[in-house]
């Protein structure tokens, strides 16, 4: 659709063949980029498909309507569609008791299919402590939907997702990594790729809120890691519009598109943390997103670093396009002291990667294709996390009185009874 546009805006008449489980789709894409009146025609091609004979006769099925949908006059309603009325919601909602408002949430599509906490007003107030921004200071517009994403809206699905109001300098660095167009939102949020936003946050923050990236950090149980991440998939769902099975079209899924949040293992490590790598002080704290939909977890057949790399190497094979490597602090330790940095991993693994035939896929070059982090707890696993595109970085900007807010909730930790 988004091709059909551009030629449109050019004044070139163009018709888009749309897969019939896409029309849902191809109708938001074409509204969200401002031309819900362009023309589409329904076919039964399969998705992907390389078989020559499907695709000529699914093609021959409409060539009628595509002849037809370039050909006939444009309706009134095409030049100058209605507008859509929008939903002004202000003020009370919605009254009743916590089931009530579970299902009323639910009906109106706006959770991710588990519990909420409902978006009170003084709970909105509680939660615009985290910042100094005005409530209705506009982060940026996110599509599908070109909503726009103010500080107030960002904290009332923070609430959803049971964030505590520490978490919204971390959302509103999020939102705005998501805007950047190098991390290429907009396509990953709505493919059929079933791509998931990985957050990793770097700097002092991390100790602050008590993100994990220990033991575990991956697995559910840390309110911080958990919270921020679902906060950031009802920001794209409820303000992006990225609705399942609408408009995005993951094929599959992602279980990761709950909550995927880690923090780097800084204490833990041999090497600088990535923020600073990138140009930021140690002491600034900052977040990562980069856009994977795959992980998965390998144990080295040896743990000197010929065992650790070998396994890598074997496991990757030579198709991956973007790779953010997990390392477990033993790891790390046994790397550095065989004289391993990042960039010389990084170096590595490229190397090896190019000495193996490719079958065409496509794939990044060079140091921007691998990020190094440190992350986990005691043991010998690693993770490997690949997806596509670039990584986007962040820096976090703290209210005022942030030190009083982080005494505030300091104190929401798990304690388990011993065995």
């Amino acid at each position: 659709m988004y091709d059909t546009i551009f030629a449109e805006h050019y004044h070139k008449p163009a018709v888009a063949l749309v897969n019939r489980g896409f029309v849902h789709d191809a109708r938001s894409a074409a509204a969200g980029k401002g031309m819900p009146g362009a023309r589409f025609v329904p076919q039964n091609v399969p998705c992907e498909c390389t078989v020559p004979q499907k695709i000529d006769a699914g093609v021959q099925e409409v060539v009628g309507d595509i002849i037809a949908a370039l050909t006939t006059p444009l309706k009134p309603e095409e030049v100058s569609p209605p507008a859509r009325p929008s939903e002004v919601t202000r003020g009370t909602v919605f009254s009743g008791d916590l089931a009530e408002v579970q299902r009323f949430f639910y009906k109106r599509g706006w959770t991710d299919g588990l519990p909420i906490l409902p978006p009170t007003r003084e709970a909105v107030e509680e939660m615009l402590c985290g910042t100094d921004l005005p409530p209705d200071h506009v982060v940026g517009k996110m599509t599908p939907r070109l909503g726009k994403a103010t500080v107030e809206k960002i904290a009332i699905n923070a609430i959803m997702a049971g964030a505590l109001p520490t978490a919204m300098p971390l959302l509103i660095a999020g939102v705005d990594a998501l805007l950047d167009p190098l991390s290429s939102f907009g396509i990953f949020e709505v493919s059929t790729g079933s791509w998931a936003p990985f957050y990793i946050v770097n700097g002092p923050i991390r100790e602050q809120l008590r993100i994990n990236g220990s033991s575990g950090a991956l697995s559910p149980g840390d309110l911080a890691n958990a919270t921020i991440g679902r906060a950031m998939g009802l920001i794209v769902k409820n303000l992006g519009g990225a609705r399942k099975g609408l408009e995005d079209m993951g094929v599959l899924g992602n279980p990761a598109k709950y909550s995927m949040v880690l923090a780097e293992n800084e204490e833990d490590s041999p090497w600088e943390p990535q923020h600073v790598q990138y140009g930021f002080e140690p002491d600034k704290s900052c977040l990562t997103v980069s856009f994977p939909n795959s992980y998965l977890q390998i144990v080295p057949r040896g743990t000197d670093d010929t065992g650790i790399l070998g396994t890598i190497k074997d496991r990757l094979g030579s198709h991956w396009r973007q790779l953010t490597l997990l390392v477990c602090p033993s790891h790390a330790a046994t790397l550095a002291d065989a004289g391993w940095t990042k960039g010389k991993l990084i170096e590595h693994l490229e190397r090896t990667r190019s000495e193996v035939p490719t079958t065409g896929i496509g794939r990044l070059s060079g140091p921007e294709a691998v990020r190094i982090v440190v992350a986990g707890g005691p043991g010998a696993w690693i993770g490997v996390v690949m997806g596509v595109g670039r990584w986007v970085t962040k820096p976090v900007v703290l209210p005022g009185d942030w030190q009083r807010l982080v005494k505030k909730y300091r104190d929401y930790v798990p304690n388990y009874l011993q065995y």
